[in-house]
């Protein structure tokens, strides 16, 4: 199956599959965030250096040659503003799961929903999924706006889904089927 490997979006916004080149950009934009960060993601304080953000890329880009999902970079006017992906693609049940996560100063500007609706569009245009999943924490307002404004389907909630940096943290979980998608037209 070919993949383009990158989407422009529009308004100077493009996701492009991350390589090693953008190991130190990547580490930046992470170190520049790390505590609105931490605050939702547990991968942090495994983050210290650029060669913990260059194993990321090199993990990524093996589950894109392994057929199992990919990361891009969602670069706003040239710079990396953050990633979004897939962190699996289940081809069995025909389904993914989204992830994302945005620098804090390009929040608030629609980014990640617009990017969101393009891979949930590539997911069940191109990849011929059947559903599209996103968790986010309970209490992350801004991750769960993303999926609400998209129509996303809450299932429910997951108790005590994931321990976070010594607390358990509650896990919505948000669904979108291909024909619920392609009806929202």
């Amino acid at each position: 199956m070919a993949f383009r490997l990158g989407f422009d979006i529009g308004d100077g916004i493009e996701l492009a599959l991350l390589d090693h080149r953008h190991a130190d950009a990547l580490f930046a934009l992470t170190d520049r965030n790390r505590a609105q960060l931490r605050e939702w993601l547990p991968w942090l304080d495994g983050t210290r250096t650029v060669e913990d953000s260059r194993a990321f890329i090199k993990r990524s880009l093996q589950q894109f040659a392994d057929n199992n999902g990919f990361q891009l970079g969602i670069w706003v006017e040239g710079e990396l503003a953050g990633t979004i992906g897939y962190h699996f693609w289940d081809w069995p049940d025909q389904k993914t799961e989204i992830g994302y996560w945005l620098g804090a100063e390009f929040q608030g500007r629609g980014i990640v929903t617009r990017a969101c609706r393009v891979l949930v569009d590539f997911a069940f245009d191109e990849l011929e999924l059947n559903r599209v999943e996103i968790q986010c924490a309970t209490d992350n307002v801004k991750s769960r706006a993303i999926p609400e404004r998209l129509g996303f389907t809450l299932e429910g909630v997951f108790r005590q889904e994931s321990r976070l940096y010594g607390r358990f943290v509650d896990h919505a979980m948000y669904s979108m089927l291909r024909h619920e998608w392609r009806s929202q037209g």
